[in-house]
């Protein structure tokens, strides 16, 4: 059986994959795939990410389930994020993923030259 794909069925995929296939939160949960990090720790590991980019990424992976955040009584306040089992879940796949990146990489520029030159031959 083929599956049907319906606005109900596609919405709640869409939402979640509009997440998680962001670039700020593939970098950000592969950043914490190694441990507990710091927002500080987070934002010199996540080169270019601003400190308001890194703070919506950090609320909607914590909204989601992937993230928590733990508050420590310190002056001043301390905060760490961790990933959640869930958000281990995603370790794998999103490894892979950077994985393939690596590995293909050169494959896409060589690509991307093509492409742009032949966009520049005619003038698109």
């Amino acid at each position: 059986m083929v599956p049907t794909h319906t606005d109900d069925s596609c919405t709640p995929v869409r939402t979640v994959m509009a997440r998680i296939a962001d670039k700020w939160s593939l970098l950000t949960i592969m950043t914490l795939s190694d441990g507990t990090k710091r927002f500080s720790e987070l934002q010199r590991g996540i080169e270019g990410i601003s400190q308001r980019m890194l703070t919506l990424t950090l609320r909607g992976l914590e909204r989601d389930g992937l993230v928590t955040r733990e508050i420590f009584p310190t002056i001043p306040p301390r905060v760490e994020y961790t990933l959640t089992p869930l958000g281990q879940s995603m370790r794998e796949p999103v490894n892979a993923l950077g994985g393939w990146i690596v590995q293909n990489l050169p494959e896409i520029d060589a690509a991307r030259r093509r492409f742009d030159a032949a966009a520049e031959d005619t003038g698109d």
